[in-house]
C-alpha cells in the first residue's frame, strides 16, 4: 500500500460518500435501526421470570454485542469492499490523492459508526428492559469495541480479497461467523469449555475482544486475564493489516 497516513478531511468525504449510499438501501438501512430494538424485546421475553435473570441477562447482552460486530461490521463489509472493487471504484480513488488506508478506512466507517450506535443502544435499552446493571467499566467496554470493530474491518477486507461475488460474500462470511458464534465466547465464555477446547478457542480472532467486553460489563476478571485478552486482540490486528496490506485487491478478479 501507499502509505498509511489518515487525512481527516478525505476520510471524512469518503465515509460520507458510503453513508449515502447506505441511506439509500431503506432495507439494511431499517434493519439496522430496528435490530437492536428487536433483539432487547425477544432476550426480554426469554429471559423473564428466569432462575438467575440478571446474569443470563448480561450473558446474552455482551453476547449480543458481539453479535452486532460480527453482522454489522464483518458481513457488510465484505460485501462493501467486494461491490466496491467490482464496480472499480475502489481503482478510481486509488488514481486519486487518497491513500489506501483512506479508502478502505472510509468504506469501513459508516459501518464503524452504525455499529457502535448499536450497541450503544443495546446496552442502554437493554440492561434498562431487563432490570440488568449498566456496564462497571465502560471505558473497557468502549475499548473492546473499538478493537472489535478495527479488527473485524480489516478482517472484512482481507476476506473481500477471496471474494470473487457480492453474491458468493455469504459464504466467505460463513468460516469467521462461524468460529466467532461457537468459540470465541459470545454466549459461552471460553474459561468454562473443556481444557484443550478453552485453549484453542481462546486464540480465535475475536476471544480476546470478547472477554475485554465481558470485563467492561460485568468486571471481576484478572490484571493477567485481561492482559492475555488484550494481547490476542492486538496480535489479530497487527496480522490482519499485514495481511491486507499484503493481499488486498483492487481490481476486479477475472
Amino acid at each position: 500500500m501507499n502509505t498509511l497516513s489518515l487525512n481527516p478531511g478525505r476520510l471524512t468525504a469518503l465515509g460520507r460518500s458510503e453513508l449515502t449510499l447506505l441511506v439509500r438501501n431503506r432495507a439494511t438501512l431499517s434493519l439496522a435501526v430496528l435490530m437492536p430494538l428487536l433483539m432487547v424485546f425477544l432476550l426480554r421475553s426469554s429471559l423473564s421470570g428466569a432462575e438467575g435473570a440478571e446474569a443470563l441477562g448480561e450473558t446474552t447482552l455482551t453476547g449480543g454485542i458481539g453479535m452486532v460486530l460480527i453482522l454489522v461490521v464483518h458481513m457488510s463489509l465484505v460485501s462493501a469492499y467486494v461491490a466496491r472493487r467490482e464496480e472499480l471504484v475502489l481503482k478510481r480513488l486509488r488514481t486519486g490523492e487518497a491513500t489506501d488506508l483512506e479508502i478502505i478506512a472510509g468504506t469501513a466507517l459508516p459501518a464503524a459508526v452504525l455499529a457502535f450506535g448499536q450497541i450503544t443502544v443495546l446496552t442502554v435499552a437493554g440492561a434498562t428492559a431487563m432490570d440488568v446493571r449498566m456496564p462497571r467499566n465502560p471505558l473497557l467496554l468502549v475499548v473492546a469495541v473499538l478493537a472489535g470493530i478495527v479488527l473485524l474491518a480489516g478482517m472484512s477486507a482481507l476476506i473481500s480479497s477471496f471474494t470473487r461475488t457480492v453474491e458468493t460474500a455469504g459464504l466467505t462470511t460463513l468460516p469467521l461467523f462461524l468460529a466467532t458464534v461457537l468459540g470465541s465466547g459470545l454466549f459461552v465464555p471460553t474459561d468454562s469449555m473443556p481444557d484443550l477446547a478453552g485453549s484453542l478457542c481462546e486464540l480465535l480472532p475475536l476471544s480476546g475482544v470478547m472477554t475485554l467486553v465481558r470485563a467492561g460489563w460485568s468486571g471481576g476478571s484478572t490484571g493477567g486475564d485481561l492482559l492475555g485478552a488484550g494481547l490476542t486482540a492486538l496480535a489479530w490486528i497487527m496480522i490482519t493489516v499485514f495481511s491486507v496490506r499484503r493481499w488486498f485487491r483492487w481490481e476486479p478478479r477475472r
